[in-house]
């Protein structure tokens, strides 16, 4: 098979190796960030505060559904990479074919879901008034894109899996370059208001998705799948263990985003002017967020083929290498967010009030940033050496119980309002950050079974 889409990491300097492997990552990542981000900057500009808020709620129901998918994709990117370090290739493919399948699947359904029962979840959030009609709108029409979203998610994983970082990178800015144009068409010439923003991101996602698939057939024998109609029926294994690896993963990003959805609901209760400073705060935050995760991404699969090659010395040393790299960049970030962050707030928002309300958010979002720092490394490797039950069960003491009980303890029972919110929402981050660390430094990982002998 091609170095091109496949890398062996189980040799040479890993410091190296992950700097280089994690660059396209933190890229890409921005990229898939800004994507959603031009929505928001464009509906600010030509529809207002309403709409703005609109798409941010709207993108959060989304994100539910699309990161329930991607558990399912990042445990077969972990398998994948497992399968490598051992050495079983064909066995690799036959991996392949069966998140592919299961994937689709999956999308389809939640599209059915979201759609559905749009009105329901609309209710349960409690959408503003003036914004109800505009989040309704971008919800059907990104909910039926859901599969292309997925697919593209899917694929990307696939990749990152087999040690490969500049495609994703290249499928994602095809994305984001349409996703652009369409939105200046769409919204600003043709004054669809949100419509037009949602019509963008679906036809972007689907142009993204389309080009990458055509891209790995062109060079399927590189890839290592040959795209039969055969080749997509799901094994039974190796769907038990997309299954068993990736329900918990699905249900920790899923839930996270629920938790995520009623603290947005809690907000909501304080104002629309709330409402859009959250979803614009919280966009800025995940662009930093997501880009400090390309290193949590690239040290995934070189932990992964590692672990099943028995180099644990280079496993632990690489988790050590993301947290030098996490919190370098870190740093960077928060000095960043200090000097520019109000002036990030006006490029999505001219109201005023969102303006002024942009300086309680800055000085409470920062206490997350030292966890997430700890929580690349840590992460990186519970997933890495496939423990999914515990991925799961930091990540709901994190991104619910703690989530959700300080943001009500600081916004609603000590009265803090907005600012208590975001400070609960930020300091739940520690949850997973100091439970994980102690983990890896204990060693008690050495003992579990490595999945590549049941692969």
């Amino acid at each position: 098979m091609s170095k091109s889409l496949s890398k062996d990491f189980t040799s040479g300097n890993i410091p190296r190796q992950l700097f280089v492997f994690m660059l396209p990552f933190m890229a890409s990542n921005a990229m898939q960030v800004l994507y959603s981000t031009i929505d928001m900057v464009i509906v600010g500009e030509f529809v207002g505060t309403a709409g703005l808020s609109a798409v941010s709620q709207s993108s959060q129901i989304l994100n539910f559904a699309t990161m329930v998918c991607l558990g399912f994709s990042n445990a077969g990117q972990v398998l994948i990479s497992q399968a490598l370090g051992a050495g079983k290739r064909k066995e690799m493919s036959r991996i392949i074919g069966t998140l592919f399948t299961l994937i689709t699947l999956f999308a389809v359904a939640l599209s059915v879901i979201v759609i559905g029962f749009r009105g329901w979840i609309l209710e349960i959030m409690n959408i503003p008034a003036e914004s109800y009609d505009y989040t309704e709108q971008y919800l059907i029409i990104c909910g039926a894109g859901l599969f292309f979203t997925a697919g593209y998610n899917m694929v990307s994983a696939v990749l990152r899996g087999m040690g490969d970082s500049r495609r994703p990178f290249l499928f994602i800015c095809i994305a984001s370059a349409v996703n652009l144009v369409l939105d200046i068409l769409f919204t600003g010439i043709l004054k669809w208001e949100v419509a037009g923003a949602a019509w963008a991101t679906i036809i972007g996602q689907a142009v993204s998705f389309l080009f990458s698939i055509w891209f790995l057939y062109r060079r399927k024998t590189e890839f290592g799948f040959d795209f039969a109609r055969e080749s997509f029926k799901p094994e039974v294994r190796y769907s038990k263990m997309i299954l068993s690896l990736g329900t918990p993963m699905a249900i920790q990003s899923g839930f996270i985003n629920l938790s995520m959805l009623y603290v947005n609901a809690m907000i909501n209760n304080v104002s629309v002017v709330a409402s859009a400073t959250f979803g614009v705060g919280i966009r800025i935050d995940d662009i930093i967020n997501k880009i400090s995760q390309g290193i949590q991404y690239a040290a995934l699969p070189i932990i992964s083929q590692n672990v099943a090659a028995r180099q644990e010395r280079r496993a632990v040393k690489t988790v050590y290498w993301a947290w030098v790299f996490s919190f370098a960049l870190t740093a960077v970030c928060i000095a960043a967010y200090l000097l520019f962050g109000e002036a990030l707030f006006r490029i999505f928002s001219d109201d005023p009030a969102v303006h002024e309300m942009s300086g309680m958010f800055i000085k409470a979002i920062l206490w997350m940033f030292p966890a997430l720092a700890f929580m690349r490394g840590s992460s990186a490797f519970i997933q890495g050496i496939g423990n999914a039950k515990l991925s799961m069960a930091l990540a709901l003491l994190d991104g619910v119980v703690l989530r959700i009980g300080l943001s009500w303890l600081f916004g609603i029972a000590l009265g803090w309002g907005f600012y208590g919110f975001v400070l609960g929402y930020g300091l739940a981050a520690y949850g997973y950050a100091i439970p994980g660390v102690i983990y890896f430094l204990s060693g008690v990982w050495k003992k579990r079974r490595i999945l590549a002998d049941d692969i």
